[in-house]
């Protein structure tokens, strides 16, 4: 069974990303969920159960961005942005181990950010999330070893998505991170030997300063 499900909030995107994949020769489902919702991941979890029988692979990319100094920042921001970023990568995650553990094989990839270890102007409760995901990921790590079950992080510099945008205006797409650039990190995870692990890969703009 190699069809691949993906799960985003807006049906719309999803569908036309399945499309795009499956022009590419690629067997992608799309499926529309709320991440933030713990009924939306139960059903979508249900769904991969009932569909697939196992789930070999979780990448917990969903993610919003609110930026603005702390000391003007709204409790109702920094909740949306918890519930997107941190909870439902934990609901997610959860699900996922449930179907993996007993396997004893699976992978979760989360993806976190440059900002999950520098602090940046303007980013405290978008950071906030991202230091999150970074001790969700690390805890995830230990429990899931014992079972066969490998967790990673990557922590990307300025991707050129819509978020970079609000986030860093000074920075010029050309000189920004690709998304493909990340998948690309991804699938080198997901080709490793099952006798090796990387707890995490920080990938930066190449013309960012190193270290």
């Amino acid at each position: 069974m190699h069809c691949r499900p993906a799960a985003a909030r807006t049906a719309s995107e999803i569908e036309s990303l399945a499309r795009e994949l499956g022009a590419a020769g690629r067997d992608v489902r799309a499926v529309p969920a709320d991440i933030s919702e713990e009924d939306s991941v139960a059903a979508l979890f249900a769904r991969i159960a009932h569909h697939y029988g196992q789930l070999d692979i979780l990448v917990n990319n969903a993610g919003i961005g609110i930026y603005g100094p702390v000391v003007d920042f709204s409790s109702a921001d920094f909740d949306r942005l918890m519930n997107v970023n941190v909870r439902g990568a934990f609901l997610c995650s959860r699900d996922a181990l449930k179907l993996m553990l007993p396997r004893r094989c699976g992978y979760i990839i989360n993806i976190s950010s440059v900002v999950g270890f520098k602090g940046y102007v303007n980013q405290g409760a978008y950071s906030a999330t991202k230091h999150a995901i970074m001790g969700l990921t690390k805890v995830l790590a230990v429990e899931a070893q014992k079972h066969n079950v490998r967790v990673s992080v990557i922590l990307p510099g300025g991707v050129n998505t819509g978020l970079v945008g609000n986030a860093r205006p000074d920075l010029k797409p050309e000189e920004l991170l690709q998304p493909e650039d990340i998948a690309a990190t991804v699938m080198f995870l997901l080709s490793l030997p099952e006798r090796a692990a990387i707890d995490e890969i920080y990938i930066r703009r190449r013309n960012s300063q190193p270290w």
